[in-house]
């Protein structure tokens, strides 16, 4: 007869016929529930991984979007472009910049060695060359005049290397006001009347006066008009005019008042008064200023 103990598993018997823990990870994760278990952690730190690949990918984007300029229509703060000062004459040169839509740049004069002018030439997108005393005649191939104050040696070479470099070397937008413009002339093998008054029997220092725009100029698409008056420090002016420039601008007695690139699709002005002066009262003034960082913001664009 069968005894009910026979029925009673002994410790023996449970061990035959339980499954045994195991410490290996296959058994441990991959039956039943736990497998279930452990195939949703794995997911969910796939999903959060690919989160993280996507928002990566978004800013990544956003950047792009930036430089090229789209942004601005998407509602995202645009990037603004690097306008270097090439030497501080007047505070009015950093704001009239910075109201214009640029971030101004001062760049230290003493500075003329080949490398921090090839490191300006990558990392800016527009250059101003600002007002300023005389560029000794000699670059042009004149005695001085007595009434010539030459600028001091330092800045002299640093504005004709960084100068000759940018115009040579680049397309960027290129701002000369004053002595700038002088500058753009010479650095185009042009000369300068040496003294106004004395060659010329006119005085452009301290005066205003009215300039007058070639009508196919882009000086005059920025105006929008062709005649206006101007502010006027200066006692030099173009004389011969440089290689791959015209003249936009005259005051009234003949003074050479504004050049610009023969090159349509350059920006690459100068002109004798002082807009920066102007602004902000005189917007007509902030035209050119504006006109030239968004020059400059393109030129950004395409780097």
């Amino acid at each position: 007869m069968e005894s009910t103990a026979e029925r009673v598993p002994t410790m023996e018997t449970k061990q035959k016929t339980e499954p045994q823990p195991s410490t290996g990870f296959r058994k441990i994760f991959c039956r039943g529930p736990l497998k279930s278990a452990f195939t949703v952690r794995m997911s969910r730190r796939l999903l959060l991984y690919l989160v993280l690949l996507l928002v990566g990918g978004l800013a990544g984007h956003q950047f792009g979007l930036r430089r090229a300029g789209i942004a601005s229509g998407l509602g995202l703060p645009e990037q603004k472009p690097l306008i270097g000062i090439a030497s501080l004459t007047a505070e009015s040169y950093v704001r009239a910049i910075r109201e214009s839509g640029g971030i101004p740049v001062v760049l230290p004069n003493t500075e003329s060695n080949p490398q921090a002018i090839a490191d300006y030439l990558e990392r800016l997108d527009g250059l101003l060359l600002p007002g300023g005393a005389d560029i000794p005649p000699s670059e042009y191939g004149e005695e001085a005049h007595e009434t010539v104050k030459v600028l001091d040696e330092k800045r002299y070479q640093f504005e004709k290397a960084l100068g000759k470099a940018w115009i040579e070397r680049t397309r960027k937008p290129l701002l000369g006001i004053c002595l700038g413009s002088q500058w753009i002339n010479v650095l185009h093998g042009g000369s300068l009347v040496q003294d106004l008054p004395s060659a010329v029997k006119v005085n452009h220092r301290e005066v205003t006066h009215l300039v007058k725009i070639e009508p196919d100029s882009r000086l005059s698409r920025i105006f929008g008009e062709m005649e206006f008056q101007v502010n006027s420090f200066h006692h030099q002016a173009v004389n011969k005019v440089g290689k791959g420039l015209r003249i936009v601008a005259r005051s009234p007695d003949g003074v050479v008042e504004a050049t610009e690139s023969t090159d349509s699709g350059r920006f690459l002005i100068g002109v004798q008064w002082h807009p920066e002066k102007l602004m902000p009262q005189d917007q007509r003034q902030a035209k050119l200023l504006r006109a030239f960082v968004d020059a400059a913001r393109e030129a950004m664009r395409r780097r």
